[in-house]
């Protein structure tokens, strides 16, 4: 049995797994609290089996560049996850602006799926975002991508940190999750601000209604009925959202990889 495993290819193997373990401590769906931690370390050793076997193998030798080699791959797998995941919380934020203008901002609950608190409605939208890519085979995509992403950052190379498009690339990400964001937020955001002026007009022409008790359950009732409208549109949203992840993964890889 000895004789059929080459010694020579299991520092190549370690450098697969670590990569592809550290993408999964990230990555959304397989980073959450509610999937097992012997699932995520079984699953990511028998991908990274796989990826073993269906790609060119180089003899990496242990040495001082190895331990630089575990490093590098250990931050391509954890900012690739991490990269889905910050695009992903755009939900998060316009969820938290409704939250905001509903007057539920007091009220948030926690997520189980992250242990952090999250708001009513950014929740809500969150839920329906990861049915929606579990339903689409989005963490198939997700799961190419770790594996393609070898074709672009070979095993044996470092990586230039000091490529300045990198940082570019970072900042137009969170730049187009704070408009995405937005997006998803101004038709409620929108309708409770004409809400508001609604309610000032009606304070100032009958000051006999008290339209703190008014107000609130209105807000709440204009939101709802908005939020069953706006759904369609929230989906298309999700699909650019998704198209976005995939886009900039592909980018970071490719700007890691050197081109």
């Amino acid at each position: 049995m000895l004789e059929m495993i080459n010694l020579n290819t299991v520092p190549a193997f370690l450098l697969i797994l670590v990569r592809v373990t550290a993408f999964f401590v990230t990555m959304p769906i397989f980073s959450y609290r509610t999937v097992p931690t012997q699932f995520k370390i079984g699953f990511g050793f028998f991908l990274a089996w796989i990826m073993f076997y269906t790609m060119q193998i180089p003899e990496i030798a242990f040495d001082g560049t190895y331990i630089l080699l575990l490093l590098k791959e250990t931050l391509v797998g954890l900012l690739l996850g991490l990269i889905a995941y910050i695009i992903l919380s755009a939900i998060q934020i316009a969820g938290g602006f409704i939250d905001f203008q509903m007057g539920f901002a007091i009220a948030n609950v926690v997520d189980p799926q992250t242990g952090a608190q999250s708001p009513l409605v950014g929740q809500y939208f969150y839920t329906i975002a990861l049915l929606f890519l579990l339903t689409v085979n989005g963490h198939h995509l997700l799961i190419n991508g770790i594996f393609y992403s070898y074709e672009t950052i070979p095993l044996d190379r470092l990586i230039d940190f000091s490529n300045e498009n990198i940082a570019y690339l970072v900042i137009e990400t969170f730049n187009e999750m704070f408009i995405i964001a937005f997006q998803m937020s101004i038709p409620i955001v929108g309708c409770l601000f004409l809400v508001d002026v609604a309610l000032g007009i009606i304070a100032r022409t009958v000051p006999q209604l008290n339209v703190f008790v008014v107000g609130l359950p209105l807000k709440i009732l204009v939101a709802l009925f908005v939020l069953v409208i706006f759904s369609a549109i929230y989906i298309m949203l999700v699909k650019n959202l998704f198209e976005l992840v995939l886009q900039v993964m592909q980018g970071l890889m490719q700007l890691f990889g050197g081109a």
